[in-house]
């Protein structure tokens, strides 16, 4: 094959475009083809109508079966070393997450084992959980860093990110999170840790993000500490995301809504004026279900949001503490079925709603123009996504015009 990014997928029973780019309108088309070149789509329709010139191109027949975009990521920690599995079965027995963080561990502990490790071995481990997602269908992924908190550190996780997006399939997108949480040596020097990030760690770092998030909880930083720190950010050239009202509503959503965050993440404890707030500005919610399993905590009502005209992602938020999780298609079958969205609206969260919250146009939909990242499903519809929930329906995966699993 001259070009390793063209392809056309035919045979296609059920094809979900997200065309229309109406919120939860999946725009399906049935007996469909898909033709990608340089890694690209440029047509897509009627597979008897498929232009003369792409019927020479390599296909990929998926034989009546379902395809629908790549899922995008748009919120993960997948560069760490370690694991909370004693974490977990504490919190299991009843310990409180804020129990544990303040004496040490959480996140705390993640850092340690981070710090220890060298960037090589960030990038072994981190490539493993990274390809397993691949194969689960997402072909976007956002990483964030957050488990370095000094300079070196969070440099390094970043550069893990960089060296991801090459050597892999899948399109990284890097965001600089040193504001996770304070780090015990500055726990009695917030202000300190505060002029940290902003100062030397937001130089060192920016140059290697395209986003500057920040925790805002009554565990992490408050309003005024967050905003500070995504002011820094812009002034740097990173756009503003937000850790939003995950433990407690303390303004945080409202905050992400004043800077023009990209999108505000979790959002347990939101009420209906910070929705509103969010609409306003245009910042996409980004719902986080594997972390109110992980945690056996009452789901947030997405659906609430989606009414109030916020847009909508969902995401794994993959992380060795409160949702080591990989699959997004997981993700959408606990959407629809714990977090009041249907079907349909759980898979364009999942796809272009994820796209939208990392600011990526071309990705979460099939249209010419956009990147060349389907799924083939082993399923006659995207409905089997929820209906199936513990079966890997992943028949095939093209990122970027080249077929990566099957």
């Amino acid at each position: 094959m001259s070009d390793p990014g063209a392809l056309v997928v035919g045979g296609i029973g059920e094809l979900v475009t997200n065309a229309s780019d109406v919120p939860g309108d999946l725009a399906v088309l049935h007996d469909a083809a898909v033709a990608i070149e340089a890694g690209t789509v440029v047509w897509v329709g009627d597979e008897t109508r498929l232009p003369g010139p792409y019927r020479g191109l390599p296909v990929l027949d998926v034989a009546g079966r379902a395809v629908v975009p790549g899922f995008v990521d748009a919120h993960t920690h997948v560069v760490f070393a370690g694991d909370r599995a004693d974490e977990f079965a504490r919190r299991l027995g009843g310990e409180r997450y804020e129990d544990r963080l303040a004496a040490g561990g959480g996140i705390l502990s993640t850092v340690a084992a981070t710090r220890a490790a060298g960037e090589d071995e960030l990038v072994a481990q981190a490539a493993d959980r990274v390809e397993r997602m691949l194969r689960a269908g997402t072909t976007t992924i956002e990483i964030k860093s957050g488990y370095g908190l000094d300079v070196e550190t969070e440099r390094r996780m970043l550069r893990v990110a960089h060296r991801l997006g090459h050597e892999l399939p899948v399109d990284v997108v890097a965001t600089f999170l040193g504001a996770h949480v304070v780090p015990a040596e500055y726990r009695d020097r917030r202000d300190a840790y505060v002029d940290l990030v902003c100062g030397p760690m937001m130089d060192a770092c920016a140059p290697l993000a395209e986003f500057c998030d920040v925790f805002c909880d009554e565990a992490a930083f408050d309003v005024d500490e967050s905003r500070r720190i995504l002011e820094a950010g812009i002034a740097h050239g990173l756009r503003p995301r937000v850790h939003a009202d995950q433990l407690s509503r303390v303004g945080a959503a409202r905050l992400a809504a004043e800077v023009g965050a990209v999108a505000a993440d979790h959002l347990d404890h939101v009420s209906d004026e910070d929705l509103a707030a969010l609409a306003e500005a245009g910042t996409v919610a980004v719902f986080l279900p594997g972390v109110s399993l992980s945690m056996r905590a009452p789901y947030p009502d997405a659906r609430r949001a989606w009414d109030a005209g916020v847009t909508v992602a969902i995401a794994t938020d993959c992380n060795p503490g409160t949702a080591w999780m990989e699959r997004m298609s997981f993700m959408v079958a606990l959407a629809a079925i714990e977090m009041g969205l249907t079907p349909s609206q759980s898979l364009w969260a999942a796809t272009r709603g994820g796209a939208l919250a990392l600011a990526r146009p071309d990705r979460g939909r099939l249209m010419p123009g956009d990147r060349g990242d389907l799924v083939v499903l082993d399923a006659p519809s995207h409905l089997h996504i929820p209906y199936r929930p513990d079966t890997d329906l992943v028949g095939a995966v093209v990122a970027a015009g080249r077929v990566v699993g099957r």
